[in-house]
């Protein structure tokens, strides 16, 4: 098998993640029979795959496919804090994930604000393996936190 181009990959992750749970487009999830929420992308020899159980709290797995192989994954798992509105949490949310960045296009980029909203990226390592938290606060006060972890699988 070729090796992973790592800026490719990067780059589709941060198309597949816009395009897909960031974009708010609910025509796209597709309900499973566990219950779960599957969401999937493709573009040329790349596929991505999300499968989540939503609600509070809620967690799941990004799959990324080359040539039909399972070469990246990340597994999250996070919540809206209790007596805290998710109707509110979670479009900001979307918009900060729509923010992403190239060189980090895990989850949101590493700081995002609009009016009084913080989300916050904290990450470690690379495409490669890593793991990060991602908060937010509303003036300052925490209100939502997840945690996710991945890199390249079956190299």
């Amino acid at each position: 098998m070729e090796k992973v181009d790592k800026r490719d990959l990067k780059k589709f992750i941060l198309e597949a993640s816009r395009a897909t749970y960031a974009s708010g487009n609910q025509s796209i999830q597709e309900k499973q029979s566990d219950r779960s929420t599957t969401i999937q992308f493709e573009k040329g020899e790349y596929k991505y795959h999300d499968n989540f159980f939503g609600g509070e709290p809620y967690g799941g797995r990004e799959v990324i496919f080359y040539h039909g192989k399972p070469i990246w994954m990340m597994v999250y798992y996070g919540l809206v804090f209790p007596g805290v509105d998710n109707k509110q949490v979670y479009p900001f949310l979307m918009k900060a994930l729509s923010n992403a960045t190239a060189d980090t296009p895990y989850r949101g980029p590493l700081l995002f604000e609009e009016g009084g909203w913080k989300y916050k990226n904290t990450l470690l390592g690379d495409v490669e393996r890593f793991s990060g938290t991602e908060r937010i606060s509303i003036d300052g006060i925490g209100v939502y936190e997840a945690s996710f972890l991945g890199g390249l699988v079956d190299q």
